[in-house]
């Protein structure tokens, strides 16, 4: 069917559907059945193969009960992040790699009423007094939105797609991020109750990583999980209580931080904390609630290196509290943080675990690190793909306190 026909059948249903339907008054069902006989009657006679008939159909229910175009990108399940400029440049990253679609939303205020609905079904809002918002979809999947004047292009919003299931260690060995053996070094570690941060870059797979290894916390703990905006899918666990951020409203009331729900986790009885990614000045209550008995907890931040990881919380320490001393924050971080687990994306645009390094303690002033596993390449690299993985140095582990705690007689 010709492009232009296909457009004004599709405005002309969805004009008739606002003008002759109370919309709010029907059923799914019986708008998707609305849908079809206007389709009927629209096409008439007119050759339309079937396949083109059933995305007009769902272009026009997703326009007026879903998502609009928006509906039709994230049910590709290989879209791995969305990115919307505005109504017009829509980008998605597919495999490691960005495309630029050739579809568009119909104008800035159709684009701007899907990130309305997404935004009030997490019970949020966002506006021009308040025009940066993270949210997520009804599936878990991540979304950022940043509304005009703020945004010179118009709307703009990304997702940060999740899959429907859970990450397990199983499958980061499928995808070559880790191998068996550092699984189970991993896993003896999370029994054992080390103290764990994950760190990267942005699209490093810290918090996929992240919910693998929460999988390795014993099914009888109570756990509480702190996120701005609910990502993590721990499975398995009865005494799991998940907490969520919420922005300030309209007017500037009810605001909830996540510094907020750490010390409320403390009054929770938590025998872990999770927090699903540190980045300001929540770390100084993180860092305390690691040292006062709630060992095992995982978080994730933002770094380009573990020792990048270790100066990293230093400011967001600072930031937290003033007039501290930096050597007060240092042996803070010393005695709390035990384990940097570094993460990277790779030129082939592979996720790798390229380090696993012990915090040694305190010494001379600085934070001892102690590498335990590095990730080296091995001779099948090439410029376009890179084969390794990680080996271990000759460090041996320092602080196995926590090990022979847990009955635990193997090496790391």
């Amino acid at each position: 069917m010709e492009e232009c026909k296909r457009e004004g059948i599709i405005a002309n249903i969805k004009s008739h559907i606002a003008r002759n339907s109370d919309i709010n008054g029907l059923s799914d069902d019986e708008l998707a059945q609305k849908i079809e006989e206007l389709l009927s009657e629209n096409i008439g006679r007119n050759y339309c193969p079937l396949k083109e008939r059933l995305d007009m159909g769902q272009y026009i229910y997703s326009s007026i009960r879903g998502f609009g175009l928006l509906d039709s990108i994230i049910k590709d399940e290989s879209v791995t992040e969305v990115m919307i400029n505005g109504a017009r440049d829509i980008f998605i990253e597919r495999d490691g790699r960005l495309y630029k679609l050739d579809k568009s939303f119909e104008d800035s205020g159709r684009l701007e009423d899907i990130i309305q609905r997404i935004v009030g079904l997490a019970g949020r809002e966002v506006n021009q007094a308040n025009p940066i918002v993270d949210t997520h979809l009804p599936d878990g999947s991540r979304v950022n939105v940043v509304l005009p004047p703020v945004a010179l292009c118009g709307p703009v919003m990304t997702i940060r797609r999740f899959s429907k299931t859970p990450m397990t260690i199983d499958r980061l060995i499928e995808l070559g991020s880790i191998t068996r053996d550092i699984a189970d070094k991993l896993e003896l570690l999370v029994r054992a109750k080390y103290n764990i941060i994950v760190c990267g870059g942005t699209g490093s797979g810290k918090t996929t990583f992240l919910n693998a290894l929460s999988n390795y916390i014993p099914k009888d703990e109570r756990v509480i999980t702190i996120e701005d905006s609910a990502e993590l899918q721990i499975i398995g666990i009865d005494n799991l209580v998940s907490l969520e951020t919420r922005n300030a409203n309209s007017s500037g009331a009810g605001q909830i931080t996540i510094r907020d729900l750490i010390r409320t986790s403390l009054r929770m009885r938590p025998e872990r904390i999770i927090v699903g990614e540190v980045r300001g000045g929540e770390a100084i209550d993180m860092l305390q609630a690691m040292n006062t008995g709630h060992d095992g907890s995982l978080s994730t931040g933002h770094a380009n290196s573990t020792q990048d990881m270790l100066s990293r919380l230093e400011t967001m320490v600072l930031q937290g509290t003033s007039g501290l001393p930096l050597e007060a924050v240092r042996q803070q971080i010393a005695s709390a943080v035990d384990i940097i687990i570094h993460l990277s994306r790779l030129r082939d645009k592979s996720r790798r675990t390229m380090e696993i390094t012990e915090v040694a303690g305190y010494k001379n002033g600085r934070i001892a690190l102690n590498k335990l596993y590095e990730f080296v390449e091995d001779e099948n690299t090439t410029a376009e793909r890179i084969s390794g993985g990680l080996v271990r140095t000759a460090n041996p582990m320092k602080n196995v306190y926590k090990l022979k705690l847990a009955g635990i007689e193997d090496d790391i």
